[in-house]
This record gives C-alpha cells, sequence and structure tokens, in this order.
C-alpha cells in the first residue's frame, strides 16, 4: 500500500510540473511577443512537452490565455496582499504603500506594460473570454481601492476611487511609453493631492 502511494504522489507532482511548465512558458512567451503572435507550436516547442499534454491541460489557445490572466492576477493580488501586511494600520499610509509597489512594479527592468491592457488591445471581441478576465482584474481593483479609501473619511469615496484607479491606469501605461522616468513616478504625490482636496473644507 505505501509503494502504491508513493506512486500515486509522484504521478501527482510530474503531471502538474508539467501544466506549469507549459503555462510559465506561455506566460513568458505572450508578455514578451504578444499573444495573437506566439502560437501554441511554439509553446509546446519551448515548454518541451507533447502537444498532447498541452491540450489534455488546455484544450484551446484561449483556455490558455485565460489560465496565463488567471496565474497573472493570482500573483498581482498576492503581492498587493503582502504589501497590505507590511503597511501598518494608518488608512493613509495603506494608500500610499500599495501606489509605492505599483511604482516599483512598472519601472522593473522586465515590465512592458500590464498584462490585462496589453490583451484587451489585442482582441477586439469585447466577449472574448481574455477580455472577461480583463475585466474582472479591473473590478477587483476597484474593490481594493474603495476598501482603502472608505476609511480615509473623504467627502466622495465613490469619486476618489475612480480618480485613483485611472490615475494607476495611468501609471501602467505612462512607464510603458516612457520607461522608468515617466510621470507614473508621480503616482504617490498625485493620489495625495486627490485626497487631500476631498479632505479639505469648502
Amino acid at each position: 500500500m505505501a509503494k502504491t502511494e508513493k506512486t500515486t504522489s509522484s504521478a501527482a507532482v510530474s503531471t502538474e510540473s508539467v501544466r506549469d511548465r507549459i503555462l510559465n512558458t506561455a506566460r513568458e512567451l505572450f508578455y514578451r511577443h504578444g499573444v495573437q503572435a506566439v502560437g501554441v507550436d511554439t509553446v509546446v516547442a519551448q515548454s518541451g512537452v507533447a502537444k498532447t499534454s498541452l491540450y489534455r491541460w488546455f484544450p484551446s489557445k484561449d483556455a490558455l490565455i485565460v489560465a496565463v490572466l488567471e496565474k497573472e492576477a493570482e500573483e498581482r493580488w498576492a503581492g498587493w496582499d503582502y504589501t497590505a501586511a507590511k503597511s501598518g494600520t494608518e488608512p493613509r499610509d495603506r494608500l500610499r504603500a500599495q501606489l509605492a509597489g505599483i511604482v516599483r512594479y512598472v519601472t522593473g527592468p522586465k515590465y512592458r506594460g500590464c498584462p490585462f491592457m496589453n490583451v484587451t488591445a489585442e482582441f477586439a471581441n469585447p466577449e472574448h473570454p481574455a477580455r472577461a478576465v480583463a475585466r474582472e482584474m479591473m473590478e477587483e481593483l476597484r474593490r481594493r481601492v474603495r476598501s482603502l479609501v472608505d476609511p480615509l473619511g473623504v467627502r466622495n469615496a465613490e469619486e476618489l476611487t475612480e480618480q485613483l484607479v485611472m490615475l494607476i491606469d495611468g501609471a501602467f501605461s505612462s512607464a510603458q511609453v516612457f520607461g522608468k522616468d515617466g510621470p507614473h513616478r508621480l503616482l504617490v504625490a498625485a493620489a495625495d493631492a486627490l485626497v487631500d482636496s476631498q479632505l479639505t473644507k469648502r
């Protein structure tokens, strides 16, 4: 019995590593070259797995694209949660910490645009499953920013949330165009100005 369990466990690990290899290879290629420029055959060749293995885990290229984006989202929010855990309890500090984390991300040496914005630009059809993942990502960003805004006690939390989301989107875009010295480096200061304008008595 012990031998059977060990064999089963090893097979599970091996199977999982194949899926991860495909996913990680596709993720790197899609981000570097664009989703539509990379075919399934390229992913197969670069990952070193059989095409049948790829289709066993991902029945279509669209399914692979969605899985890549879901992995991106998982890591993005894990980073957000890590920052939240280290940022203390003051509401203003918690907001600044997340925005500073975004600036670090977009100024990193491997950054070449937000993966979700990139894929939205590649697919014109609003019903494409990749765009659905991108929309959900943006809705989750709104929810998370709103959770940072509510404790600030501003006059219009909904308006400030939308303004901050727009600033964040601008940071993702400008970093791709201007590089590390673009206007995105002012994200925290711009957000501070917006918060101050909502806290100042009229």
